[in-house]
């Protein structure tokens, strides 16, 4: 029953949105990928969850906070291992915590989970808070917290910086570089300091948006609590979240309400928020305590498709929108479609449209770039959509650097309803991340094939990551290669190569007739690490005339490939395989960002070869 602004019940695992995968540790040095908790992930997860919202990757990303804090701090090492050992552990383990604590579980049967970090976990998930956490965060300024965004910098770097230089601010840590205070400490030097002047700038870029899986929780959060109220009839998320955009500079929300105040009121009071910047009759701003600010606008019923049109934007969208309406004799704004001063739409979008001769046009595509033409001519594409997807063939265990075994990938994957999965362990090359020789991934690919005849109802194919190494050769010889089911190539290294070389490497991996597909090509991690310098035209080319196909990693932090390259794909009729590089049995839930980036690239069904059956894929692979 709505009965007013609703209060998550505590220890409730209910979320909105879905959960952001987990990643495992790797000292900072492979992609730089881990999970929210480990160190080096600062930034738009350094934030307040609120208990209704806690998943197990929520949690360990407070332990992992909590680590990275302690460590810039230089408390005691066993402390922070601890802290980290523990993010691990809850962020890979399948079974929510949340529930646990809910239902009076034994949370010291998890590894390395002792009583006092028991005590610590139902404090967070009842609470959405951790009192120690809060302290950490008055006692080291902001500024020193954003260096860890920095590529190549963890905890340990950032505290010389701050406990040995004073440096409290990224503008502090560049001068210092500039004027050569950090080569002269030990255990920097000259390239390390030349990697951090080449890098700050995008790490304080960052700073200022936050990626779409934040994006997603923190507004569809809030409208989901808007609907609780029995004033409140539609809410919906809108800006470049719901268009899906890689990140959000900040956040929109509209809503329908017959008690405006009762709406604010609700968001002032969320468990999100951390003051209210603004208040007037229809419209205001909060900021959360992410740092991220929202807007709300409480808008008429006769308005609301308007306003999710306005506000959705895109700006350049908006700008063709409003010159078609003018052709027509029309004019339109965020209240409605007016013909002179009667209002003749605006209620919903479809109707905003329609009076200006064109068919609703999806969120994603609403960027100025082809929608309209495809629009006047009747051929908007039938987006792909998250229940399409039929397979993942990108994914880590044990075997690797992976949370959890074959078996247990195989079994989440199929209670997901999926229908094939590939192994991808790495190869030799990323040691530190226990990658295989040709040996160890025989004897690996043996196992796949035991649990292969285990498990029923779905197929697990004998895979592998393979680097494609500096010198543009593989990391495994061509008779191993030739044995998988499924070979994915990458780059991992030398990310900083001449375009030359880094093509050359390309078309080595794509010309191999074993390669399957290339994995997140550019190599880029959205906000932070710039990608290889890839002439794209002649890498998809080379893939199209190879039959190589191309991979769009669904990691909220990678989206590689993008959009606008996901498209051109598409029209040189390279099948895109969408996969979630999941390390653990929760990395699976990315799946839902790298479908809204096929989205944006207008990909539909038929564009996805990860969509179709067993049976049509496996044709396709033989092909």
């Amino acid at each position: 029953m709505k009965n007013g602004c609703h209060i998550p019940p505590q220890g409730s695992p209910t979320a909105p949105a879905p959960r952001a995968a987990d990643y495992s540790f790797s000292n900072g040095l492979l992609e730089s990928l881990h999970a929210p908790a480990t160190h080096g992930s600062a930034g738009s997860h350094w934030e307040h969850f609120s208990a209704k919202q806690m998943k197990n990757d929520q949690i360990g990303a407070v332990f992992g906070q909590l680590a990275d804090l302690l460590e810039i701090q230089e408390a005691n090492p066993f402390r922070v291992r601890a802290y980290r050992n523990a993010s691990r552990t809850i962020s890979s383990t399948a079974e929510s915590f949340a529930t646990l604590v809910a239902e009076g579980g034994d949370l010291t049967a998890f590894k390395g989970i002792g009583k006092d970090l028991a005590k610590q976990i139902e404090q967070i998930v009842t609470t959405g808070d951790h009192e120690q956490l809060a302290e950490l965060k008055e006692e080291i300024p902001p500024g020193v917290v954003s260096m860890l965004r920095i590529p190549g910098v963890g905890p340990k770097k950032v505290a010389t910086f701050f406990n040995t230089l004073g440096l409290t601010t990224l503008d502090e840590l560049k001068a210092a570089a500039e004027a050569g205070e950090l080569a002269a400490l030990k255990g920097f030097g000259k390239k390390t300091e030349q990697g951090i002047l080449d890098n700050i700038d995008q790490a304080a870029a960052a700073a200022e948006r936050i990626s779409i899986a934040d994006a997603r929780q923190a507004a569809e959060a809030v409208v989901e609590d808007l609907l609780q109220l029995d004033s409140v009839t539609q809410a919906a998320v809108a800006g470049s979240c719901r268009r899906r955009r890689e990140t959000c500079g900040d956040l929109d929300v509209l809503a329908t309400s017959s008690d405006a105040d009762a709406a604010m009121d609700c968001l002032a009071q969320h468990s999100l928020v951390q003051e209210v910047l603004q208040r007037g009759s229809t419209k205001q701003r909060v900021r959360l305590k992410s740092g991220v600010e929202m807007d709300l606008r409480v808008v008429p019923d006769e308005s609301y498709g308007a306003a999710m049109q306005y506000f959705t934007g895109s700006k350049e969208h908006n700008v063709v929108v409003r010159q078609r309406a003018k052709d027509l004799g029309l004019k339109v704004n965020e209240y409605g479609v007016f013909r002179g001063e009667e209002q003749i739409a605006g209620a919903t979008e479809e109707d905003v449209y329609e009076v200006l001769e064109l068919p609703w046009i999806p969120p994603e595509l609403r960027e100025n770039r082809l929608e309209f033409s495809l629009a006047e001519a009747g051929d908007l594409p039938a987006l792909v959509e998250l229940k399409d997807i039929k397979g993942d063939l990108h994914m880590h265990t044990t075997a690797s650097d992976g949370a959890a075994t074959i078996l247990e990938m195989a079994e989440a994957a199929k209670a997901r309803g999926l229908k094939y999965i590939a192994i991808t362990d790495h190869s030799k090359r990323v040691s530190m991340a226990n990658g295989l020789d040709a040996e160890r991934l025989r004897v690996h690919w043996e196992e796949i094939r035991e649990v292969r005849e285990q498990i029923k109802g779905i197929e697990v194919l004998c895979g592998i990551e393979c680097d494609i190494l500096e010198d543009a050769t593989m990391d495994l010889p061509d008779d191993v290669l030739e044995e998988a089911d499924w070979v994915v190539a990458v780059l991992h290294y030398g990310l900083q190569q001449p375009r030359e070389q880094i093509m050359k490497r390309l078309l080595t991996a794509i010309k191999n007739p074993h390669v399957n597909i290339i994995g997140h090509p550019t190599g880029r991690m959205v906000g932070k690490r710039e990608g290889a310098d890839i002439d794209m035209t002649e890498m998809l080319k080379a893939a199209a005339d190879y039959g190589v196909m191309m991979e769009i990693n669904a990691h909220y932090k990678r989206l590689d490939l993008d959009d606008i390259h996901a498209a051109a794909a598409k029209d040189l009729g390279i099948p895109i395989v969408i996969s979630t590089d999941a390390h653990s049995v929760n990395g699976y839930d990315v799946l839902t960002y790298g479908v809204d980036q096929a989205r944006r690239a207008g990909l539909t069904k038929a564009d996805v070869a990860n969509t179709k059956t067993w049976a049509q894929f496996r044709k396709l692979l033989n092909k």
